[in-house]
């Protein structure tokens, strides 16, 4: 397993890799509202115009609210930021709600 660490907005976020049968499984500590570390796994990745988001659900708590973040790449390492802009929200949203839509068919 190899632990990377990325400063995310003034907290710190450990990046474990783990190796699982056939596939990585990326798994993410993030700190949650309450100053809570909370591990997650990242599900998924999409692009809304071209920009890098992704779908990280607590682990082990399939039950969990699902977190979206924006992927930028840094010094060649991936970060992850918070969508603070409410008309980047609501496109991302649109293009999330249409993927699962899509998924659900």
């Amino acid at each position: 397993m190899t632990d990377h660490k990325h400063e995310h907005d003034g907290h710190h976020h450990d990046h474990d890799h783990d190796h699982d049968h056939e596939h990585e499984e990326l798994i993410l500590t993030v700190t949650d509202e309450n100053g809570n570390d909370v591990e997650v796994v990242l599900v998924e990745t999409f692009d809304v115009d071209d920009q890098l988001y992704a779908l990280l659900l607590e682990r082990g708590n399939p039950e969990a609210d699902g977190i979206i973040l924006r992927v930028e790449e840094e010094n060649e390492e991936m970060v992850f930021y918070n969508i603070e802009d409410e008309e980047e929200w609501k496109r991302v949203e649109e293009v999330f709600n249409e993927l699962v839509q899509e998924y659900n068919d």
